[in-house]
């Protein structure tokens, strides 16, 4: 559950209307640039390579280590691999004090973020200058990166020639090109001057004792080549074996962190060279090298846990920040820490920065699984972030989440919960509202900005034993699992889902004893209660009668679909459980399998655009189903919006524990949905339809949003 002071850190963020400008727009634009730069590349064949690389060496990190060093060293380089921070930092104070260090130029390093270097190197007394240009601004303004590639993405250039006139006492314009030749002017003389150059690697080859760094900036390559002295700084997790291996890294890394198809600056280091010490009198020297490798116990814990593991395949390319809907609100000085941001930053936080900052931050993530799409190095984020999740939900039980879902798996309990319910919101709300407009107390954020159904009269399991289903010389038999949404909210969509089923031959049975699928505890991490939930379903679902499990809600179907994970293989249900698995589908999957995509319909024209779900899509991988589905039917004309498959902002609990977060999700959903001119959006989820019907409603939009199945019902006269 997110703290009072994180909620304070959001709000803050969100105020900001500079980074909602910023930032936005730069995430707005982000995929396509990306997509553009990998014209001709096979992304999936690019990062597979750098998953492979990276892997074999996190398995053989020991023997990288060792080569690295061996060979590194035979080439005029000091190598010192630390076990803890603090040995890396004493390290580091030791070669200042040594050479008797006054300045030093730094490019960019994260790592040396970790060990706090400019700290604790400007509290003896050393100059540190940051000489990218991000961590330049951003060091003048006293704050930490909003971004891991783009560090001061948060500040306008307004902001920055404040910063500048502060810093050069001289009045600076707000022209970005101004800016730029303005520290230009202030990094010079440090480059000329400095005794020593402080780098962070992009990659670390153990076969040749080479490291790399790729900039967009020539202040790199100055930090590199002019200083007598030379520090690398990077973790273990930055080596390849062979420099063969580093070309997927080349290919990927540009085009997933800045939408280019290779830096500016490619720059190879292999040992030490030789440089001008006396510019007057043109004497060269031996160029001093050194090279930290942080091997802490954080790092070491990485490896040792197989679910986290892959998190050494990162490339730190920022792509899972970039199209990540909540990143994009609150950045990375809320969703991240002082070093790390983002999706990806949450893991590096939890093992190298602050578990309890981790602990804070995973619940920003709305789970939507974009991140994972375009992660450079093929690592499963969102998963590894619900493991933490699951982890401090076991380590810090919160009792209000727990007593409700004590309730949700108690089904008598709840269902006679919700008839009460859909009583008492006569007598509490506005009977003859259409809708419920505002919420009380702790729930009326909300309904701040959207609107909500009521919680229907009659549930659906007492309307399904009076329907008819003429079906004669049916195909089979099929199980409708309707989820808390159908059963007592939107009745009309499992009566759809009902009839189009019944059109193609088949007849449909709803087992009663169903509840609760336990979506909303597995999303908060609550595992013990979603086992629960599988449980009860799957004794209740009686598998072996049906030939198939329909519904028409895709979290409840990847949720079933996660059942024989959540039950012991040694249970009597784990088979039943593992069929459940396998005969579960979502509606438009099922309908167009069994052939249900037919040219059928009463002809009537209507623009109709779709929203993708995001467990549809990116969980089970159906979205040109529903598609075949719409085209197909008469009438209907099939426009795409702008974002078709970025989140609406519902995301089950999230909307009640982040509502201002879904609130603004939701209101750039909106904005697409109205540029798209449609009259009717078209969805699979009942609870994105929830999400996007009240933001619409609430703006007095003319636009019905209405489920795949309830749209082909009506169409083909089956309601």
């Amino acid at each position: 559950m997110p703290s009072d002071q994180l909620k304070f850190e959001i709000d803050k963020a969100l105020a900001n209307t500079t980074l909602a400008r910023t930032l936005g727009n730069f995430c707005s634009t982000y995929p396509e640039g990306r997509l553009n730069s990998y014209k001709g590349v096979d992304f999936e064949y690019e990062r597979e390579g750098v998953k492979r690389v990276k892997s074999y060496a996190a398995e053989h990190i020991d023997e990288m280590i060792s080569d690295f060093t061996k060979n590194a060293t035979a080439r005029g380089a000091v190598v010192h691999v630390a076990k803890d921070k603090e040995d890396a930092i004493n390290w580091v104070k030791d070669i200042v004090a040594e050479n008797n260090v006054k300045t030093i130029i730094k490019s960019k390093s994260m790592a040396s973020e970790e060990i706090h270097m400019n700290k604790v190197l400007g509290e003896a007394g050393v100059l540190v200058q940051e000489t990218d240009l991000g961590e330049f601004i951003i060091a003048l303004e006293g704050n930490t990166p909003v971004h891991m590639v783009m560090p001061a993405l948060h500040l306008n250039k307004e902001q920055v020639a404040d910063l500048f006139t502060d810093y050069t006492k001289e009045k600076n314009e707000p022209i970005i090109a101004e800016e730029v030749k303005t520290a230009r002017k202030v990094m010079r003389e440090k480059f000329i001057t400095a005794e020593m150059g402080v780098s962070g690697a992009n990659i670390a080859v153990a076969d040749t004792g080479t490291v790399f760094t790729m900039t967009n900036e020539g202040n790199g390559r100055m930090v590199g080549t002019l200083p007598p002295i030379h520090l690398y700084v990077f973790g273990i997790e930055k080596f390849v074996k062979s420099v063969g291996d580093a070309r997927y890294v080349f290919k990927v890394l540009p085009r997933n962190g800045t939408k280019q198809r290779l830096t500016a600056y490619l720059s190879f280091y292999t040992g030490a060279t030789e440089v001008v010490t006396d510019k007057e009198a043109d004497t060269i020297e031996k160029k001093k090298f050194y090279i930290l490798i942080l091997d802490d116990p954080g790092r070491r814990e990485i490896l040792a846990e197989p679910e986290f593991r892959e998190v050494f395949n990162c490339v730190r390319c920022g792509a899972c920040l970039d199209v990540c809907p909540a990143f994009a609100l609150v950045g990375g000085h809320v969703f991240g820490s002082n070093v790390y941001t983002g999706g990806i930053g949450t893991m590096l936080t939890h093992f190298l920065i602050n578990e309890d900052r981790a602990s804070e931050i995973q619940n920003i993530c709305l789970q939507c699984g974009r991140c994972n799409t375009v992660c450079g190095g093929g690592l499963h984020i969102k998963e590894m972030i619900m493991k933490l999740r699951q982890k401090n939900v076991r380590e810090n039980p919160a009792a209000i989440p727990k007593f409700a879902f004590d309730a949700v798996n108690d089904r008598h309990l709840f269902h006679s919960m919700l008839r009460i319910a859909s009583v008492a919101q006569d007598i509490v709300l506005d009977k003859d509202a259409q809708r419920i407009r505002h919420l009380p107390l702790f729930l009326s954020g909300m309904t701040d900005g959207k609107t909500f159904p009521h919680i229907a009269r009659v549930p659906f399991r007492d309307i399904f034993p009076t329907i008819k289903q003429d079906v004669p010389n049916p195909k089979g038999k099929i199980a409708l699992f309707a989820g808390c949404l159908l059963d007592f909210v939107y009745t009309d969509m499992a009566m759809a889902v009902i009839k189009d089923l019944n059109s193609i031959g088949y007849i449909v049975d709803m087992p009663m004893e169903q509840g609760c699928c336990g979506c909303p505890a597995e999303s908060l991490g609550d595992t013990e209660a979603a086992a629960i939930s599988a449980e009860m379903n799957t004794a209740a679902l009686h598998v072996d009668d049906y030939d198939y499990i329909v519904s028409a809600c895709p979290s409840c179907t990847h949720q079933l679909h996660l059942y024989a994970e959540r039950i012991p293989e040694d249970s009597d249900l784990h088979r039943e459980a593992e069929a459940i698995k396998e005969k579960t589908m979502d509606f438009a999957k099922l309908f167009y399998m069994l052939d249900g995509a037919q040219d059928l319909g009463d002809g009537v024209p209507v623009k109709v655009t779709y929203h993708d779900s995001c467990h549809m899509k990116r969980e089970m991988g159906v979205y040109k189903e529903q598609r075949e589905l719409l085209t197909h039917t008469k009438g209907v004309e099939l426009v795409e919006m702008e974002d078709c498959d970025n989140c609406c902002g519902f995301g089950g609990a999230y909307m009640a524990l982040f509502p201002d977060i879904s609130k603004e999700i939701l209101a750039k959903k909106v904005k697409h949905i109205e540029e798209s001119g449609a009259e009717v959006v078209a969805v699979d989820c009942p609870g994105c339809l929830m999400q996007i019907e009240g933001g619409l409603d609430a703006r007095d939009m003319k636009v019905d949003v209405k489920h795949t199945a309830v749209i082909i019902a009506e169409k083909r006269g089956l309601l």
